[in-house]
């Protein structure tokens, strides 16, 4: 049975949302930066990951299906957040529908004066797929199935989950999904601040993420160690949150700084959004505490990278130029399939 009324569905889709699948669990929506890079602008801060952000397609397999109700998070919440699908689609519908759905979304930019041909004609051809837009990714049971489908079509998997789901983590190592990126985003540095800023729906949420922080470490690709800090809730305690770092060895560590949008306004202050100063001055602590360096800034977004150290920058670099060979070939066997 689908989670959402027709009314629901029609504010998701004036809101920007295409709802894809048969029992309607998954979305897609354009985001900013693809539509900034589609007028010849800049490109999202993933660009240090490689990602061209009008080619990547920005889905989720759980909308408004979630573990938690983040202070922070931009979403209206309603008591059904954490309501389960009885049944669910099969990765290849949902990847296959997500893609109509991202071209359906871009077709109105090839009238745009600032958008070139070509970048449109990438634009209708995603070759990263973001399973983050909205919910917890790793409540899909198919998870595992959805990262081979998106990777064996030669595309880049992201998924940002919130580490409630331990199981399914362990889940992908054991069948052999890795994604290229997995991003473990962490809100506090104990229990209770995870009660206060998280809101979770389960009991245990504290001890499941940490069991997922401890398996990062088993992780290939690139793992990401995600804050979004705010000031009055998270913005503190650098030894608790190198504490963290040091027990989950992830490749990056990623700051960013909260923005006071959508239904967020309604629980937190304009003035809880922590400024760039106030971020590099938390990075400062982090990297005295860690070891990590500081290989990425982004003002605009309020974003700061960091590397665990020099050796997985240069195999990042590394990667993003074989995965850029591979989308290359990717471009040429989709013109050769265009042309028949």
């Amino acid at each position: 049975m689908a989670k959402f009324t027709q009314q629901r569905l029609e504010q998701y889709k004036k809101a920007g949302y295409r709802v894809v699948g048969k029992h309607q669990h998954s979305g897609v929506e354009v985001c900013r930066w693809a539509k900034s890079v589609m007028r010849g602008e800049r490109n999202c801060y993933k660009s240090v990951y490689g990602v061209s952000s009008h080619r990547c397609l920005q889905m989720t397999p759980t909308l408004d299906f979630c573990t938690f109700s983040c202070k922070f998070c931009w979403r209206t919440f309603g008591k059904d957040r954490f309501k389960a699908h009885t049944t669910w689609d099969n990765p290849k519908q949902i990847i296959d529908e997500a893609i109509v759905a991202q071209r359906a979304l871009m077709s109105g930019w090839k009238g745009n004066p600032n958008t070139t041909l070509q970048r449109y004609k990438e634009a209708l051809n995603p070759v990263h797929f973001a399973i983050s837009l909205d919910g917890e990714p790793t409540l899909y049971p198919k998870l595992p199935e959805m990262v081979k489908e998106v990777k064996k079509r030669g595309m880049t998997a992201f998924i940002v989950t919130n580490g409630t789901m331990p199981s399914r983590l362990q889940e992908l190592l054991d069948k052999k999904a890795e994604p290229t990126n997995l991003y473990i985003s962490v809100y506090g540095t104990s229990p209770g601040d995870y009660k206060k800023i998280a809101n979770p729906f389960i009991k245990d949420a504290w001890k499941r993420v940490m069991q997922s922080l401890k398996l990062m470490k088993k992780f290939k690709c690139r793992t990401i160690f995600r804050m979004t800090l705010v000031k009055g809730l998270n913005l503190k305690d650098a030894k608790g949150w190198a504490k963290l770092i040091n027990m989950a060895q992830p490749k990056f560590v990623e700051f960013k700084g909260y923005t006071w949008l959508g239904e967020s306004r309604q629980r937190l202050k304009a003035e809880d959004m922590p400024t760039m100063q106030e971020l590099e001055k938390f990075a400062k602590e982090i990297v005295n505490l860690t070891g990590y360096i500081i290989k990425h800034k982004d003002s605009i977004s309020r974003v700061i990278v960091f590397a665990r150290d020099e050796k997985v920058w240069k195999d990042n670099l590394k990667e993003i130029e074989e995965q850029n060979i591979k989308i290359a070939k990717l471009d040429i066997k989709n013109k050769m399939r265009a042309y028949g």
